[in-house]
């Protein structure tokens, strides 16, 4: 996860007196804004339960009021502290730190726990109703979809939600993945546009769908989201083969569509929108499209010329980084980006690549999805690592434990939250105010593997720089990085 603190805002509480509100960014987006002393009662709790040693510094307290450079200070050590717990795969993955960030989405959002309805689209349009708790988590709403739709548990965390939305040009923009720790009816509804959520596969290695296609609503699914891939164009394919991909829909033949479909050209790839690169040469203008253990760039050379392809193993990738420009200075490849309006900032993803035995190369890609492609690197990392290391897909049963804590909100007042694991329930509500009652933690769970510990301890936030000053970049390190040969290459 790429969390960041980029600004803050000042408020007024109900007595006048002025408070800073911090504005967390998770993967590129703004999330919540928590006081200070919000993310305080957070590291005690975690403190408690995990001990002092095993977390990151917390900024200390002043007794005096804050200049601007010491809030700037602490807006900066406080970005570092949710950095270094949103690398720890032992408490980021926790229901107090989940519950936390859901906790305080729906603070900022003001919207209260009820009931509300929420639609869930498949790729062809198709409308699952659900009614939710407007505090439910995606992985909860996911499940709920999942039953309606009679997907057989153990099939469920091969799928993901998504938002997405249309672009003007009629093009489908798929905006990131929603993660557990926030509401996907609150998400959203705090973007501006028509945006939709969306039920898709999650995975990236094409072997998994044998298993899938073993159960018919599996395969039906897989169907649905691969007609929808090769409609838009996303898998590549000659006039005589849709031909024939249209006469096997026509007759409905799912399995036999599917069976053709998975011998194309970037089936099961995700592909973002045209960007620039500075590969093959800078200002390029690439189609990026990721999938089966590899980035692949498309990239026309000149007018009347054939797109060449590039690609890029993740096996290969040393590490990578996001960085953000602002809008007036010039991009690493070269070019100002004219698509970006005064006042917003350009991401990039940058990855060292393994040309050569000998020879390691960065390569930059500008685009405002960045941080998704960073992302879908990242999961196709931990998808090798779970099969490399034999560990077993997350199942709906998997959450057995029941845990609460303490919520401490902006005006200082705390309730006690209480997660609820189970998708038919509520998902997490307050259920009693309390100022100083004993709180329960979650319990520790067993740590994975030492490949998979470091792998996620490797992911950081999203760094700034500038026209006037190189800033140094946290970057993630790839445990499935192979040192291979030139014979290899």
């Amino acid at each position: 996860m790429h969390f960041s603190i980029p600004d803050t805002e000042e408020f007024s509480d109900e007595n006048g007196s002025t408070y800073m509100g911090y504005n967390i960014h998770i993967n590129g987006v703004f999330h919540c804004t928590v006081r200070y002393r919000q993310l305080h009662n957070l590291h005690e709790q975690l403190k408690k339960e995990y001990g002092a040693n095993n977390l990151p510094v917390f900024p200390p307290k002043r007794l005096l009021p804050l200049s601007s450079s010491q809030l700037e200070e602490r807006r900066g050590m406080l970005e570092k502290y949710i950095q270094s717990v949103g690398q720890d795969p032992q408490l980021v993955t926790t229901d107090l730190f989940n519950g936390f960030l859901l906790s305080a989405q729906q603070e900022t959002s003001c919207e209260k726990c009820q009931e509300v309805p929420l639609d869930v689209f498949l790729m062809n349009g198709y409308k699952v109703s659900l009614n939710v708790m407007t505090t439910e988590r995606s992985d909860q709403v996911l499940e709920k979809a999942c039953d309606k739709l009679s997907l057989p548990s153990e099939y469920v965390y091969y799928f993901s939600l998504f938002l997405i939305k249309r672009e003007e040009d009629g093009d489908i923009t798929i905006l990131r993945k929603l993660q557990d720790f926030e509401s996907p009816y609150i998400s959203q509804k705090s973007i501006q546009g028509v945006h939709r959520v969306v039920l898709r596969k999650s995975y990236w290695d094409p072997g998994y769908d044998l298993e899938l296609m073993s159960n018919q609503v599996a395969l039906n699914m897989l169907y649905i989201q691969t007609v929808a891939d090769v409609e838009k164009g996303w898998v590549l394919s000659s006039k005589e083969m849709k031909q024939h991909l249209a006469s096997l829909q026509a007759r409905g033949v799912k399995k036999e569509y599917l069976d053709v479909a998975r011998t194309l050209k970037y089936y099961g790839f995700l592909q973002f929108r045209p960007c620039v690169c500075d590969y093959p040469h800078p200002g390029s203008r690439v189609l990026v499209s990721i999938g089966n253990r590899e980035l692949n760039l498309r990239v026309k050379l000149a007018e009347g010329q054939d797109m060449r392809e590039g690609c890029f193993k993740v096996t290969r990738m040393r590490c990578w980084r996001i960085t953000t420009l602002h809008n007036n200075a010039e991009t690493s490849t070269g070019e100002s980006s004219s698509s970006v309006s005064p006042g917003q900032a350009q991401l990039e993803l940058s990855f060292e690549y393994l040309m050569s035995k000998d020879k390691l190369q960065w390569i930059t890609i500008a685009s405002e999805q960045a941080i998704l492609m960073s992302v879908c690197l990242q999961a196709m990392v931990d998808e090798l690592l779970l099969k490399k290391t034999g560990m077993k897909r997350k199942q709906p049963g998997d959450r057995v434990r029941k845990g609460s804590w303490s919520y401490m909100k902006r005006d200082g007042s705390s309730q006690l939250i209480s997660v609820s694991q189970s998708s038919s329930t509520d998902g997490i509500c307050s259920k009693v105010n309390s100022t100083n009652g004993e709180v329960k933690s979650p319990s520790k769970t067993e740590s994975s593997t030492s490949s998979m510990r470091r792998l996620s301890e490797k992911l950081s936030g999203v760094s700034l720089k500038s026209s006037s000053k190189q800033i140094p970049h946290p970057f993630v390190e790839n445990d499935a990085f192979e040192g291979i040969g030139d014979e290899d290459l």
